[in-house]
């Protein structure tokens, strides 16, 4: 009778880590076996034995789970960070996409002005909505593809291409900061080129479009609207003027504009004659920390009934249209062409109209761009007080 010999399978014997060293190196090389049997030398970057054999008996764990579908992500992190921190002292830290915009955007609340603030906080939140369980991962995993499917869910959401470039420009300065701080090798923000668009520039108003506004604007929206022609300030700042702003003895308005908060530069501009008048008629406020225009004071720019909105319905009630006089791309948002904006044009438009000088007319404004205002001199307050008085009275 015969007997079938039992079937015995190979054992191949796996060899233990051990160090070796190289001739001229003053590193030890970690010698282990790779998953696929072979045996591989890599160098520790240590100079003494033991740490040397504590960091190669980690890569050897490390190894043998990989090889056995056993090793994640976190493991893989935990590895490298006991690694660091058995050399240095110091653990390696780790940061999910989550956790690093948001400690990111954590150290914008305290050196960027609370409007900016509140819009990178809207664009991070967002980003980390649309990657879903992507956003759990390692901050490294974030892809080109991730920012390129992002940008166009905002395409998709009816966005100018200028709004995507603008908001991705934000998740790549998050990004950036992470690759400075060795968290990634590179940013994936820099592997697409920005969306071409048409820049669209406010028009600004005619003295007779201003007067129409005048006349269709109630409440504080009148004198609202005639510091903005007059002073050519932005509509937040108009809005939250304070009456210890005003001095009416020696004829100016002085502000510090939020846009320059983080600068402390302040602006002074001398009273229009007409926006004085205005002013005389409005005083009597005891209060000095009371705002001009408390209706308007507090409120957002944005929003179905913000500010912008209220004084859209103040255009169209003065017949004066605002839409683009060609029409948006199809599926995007259109962008009207008037705005509150439009005043701070109208301000310096008609200055440069009657030959005031550019530095003049940003020491006006409040530019602090050279792009904006090329030069930027000292000038005597009679220069100033002229240059506002060519503006018509309304």
């Amino acid at each position: 009778m015969l007997l079938t010999p039992l079937y015995v399978p190979t054992i191949v014997p796996t060899q233990m880590a051990s160090l070796t060293r190289k001739e001229r190196s003053p590193y030890w090389y970690c010698c282990f076996t790779r998953p696929d049997g072979t045996r591989t030398k890599v160098s520790t970057k240590q100079t003494n034995r033991n740490d040397a054999m504590a960091v190669c008996l980690e890569w050897e764990q490390a190894v043998t789970k990989a090889g056995h579908g056993a090793l994640t992500e976190t493991q893989a992190q935990k590895v490298v960070s006991d690694i660091v921190e058995r050399v240095s002292g110091q653990p390696l830290v780790f940061h999910t996409v989550t956790e690093w915009m948001r400690f990111w955007l954590k150290g914008k609340q305290q050196t960027r002005a609370s409007s900016t603030y509140e819009r990178y906080h809207q664009i991070v939140e967002q980003f980390i909505e649309f990657l879903g369980n992507r956003a759990s991962l390692g901050v490294a995993h974030i892809t080109p593809s991730d920012i390129m499917d992002y940008r166009g869910s905002l395409e998709g959401k009816g966005l100018s291409p200028k709004t995507c470039n603008l908001t991705v420009k934000i998740i790549g300065a998050a990004l950036n900061a992470a690759k400075r701080q060795g968290l990634i090798t590179y940013n994936p923000v820099e592997a697409l080129d920005p969306l071409p668009h048409e820049a669209i520039t406010k028009k600004p108003f005619t003295h007779e479009q201003v007067s129409d506004l005048l006349q269709k604007a109630t409440g504080d929206w009148r004198g609202a609207i005639l510091a903005g022609y007059y002073t050519g300030q932005r509509l937040r700042d108009v809005a939250n003027i304070r009456w210890s702003a005003i001095d009416l003895t020696q004829k100016q308005l002085s502000l510090m504009p939020q846009k320059t908060k983080r600068s402390k530069k302040w602006v002074i501009i001398p009273l229009h004659p007409r926006l004085e008048e205005e002013f005389l008629e409005m005083a009597g406020q005891d209060d000095p920390d009371a705002f001009l225009f408390p209706s308007l004071a507090g409120k957002p720019t944005g929003g179905a009934h913000g500010l912008s909105m209220a004084f859209s319905r103040i255009m169209a009630a003065a017949g004066i249209d605002a839409r683009m006089k060609k029409p948006p791309v199809e599926g995007r948002r259109s962008v009207s062409q008037f705005s509150f904006h439009s005043l701070r044009h109208s301000f310096n438009s008609t200055m440069a109209n009657n030959g005031v000088p550019t530095e003049v007319r940003q020491l006006l404004t409040g530019h602090s761009s050279e792009e904006m205002n090329k030069v930027y001199t000292h000038h005597e307050w009679k220069v100033l007080r002229t240059a506002v008085e060519h503006l018509p009275k309304v």
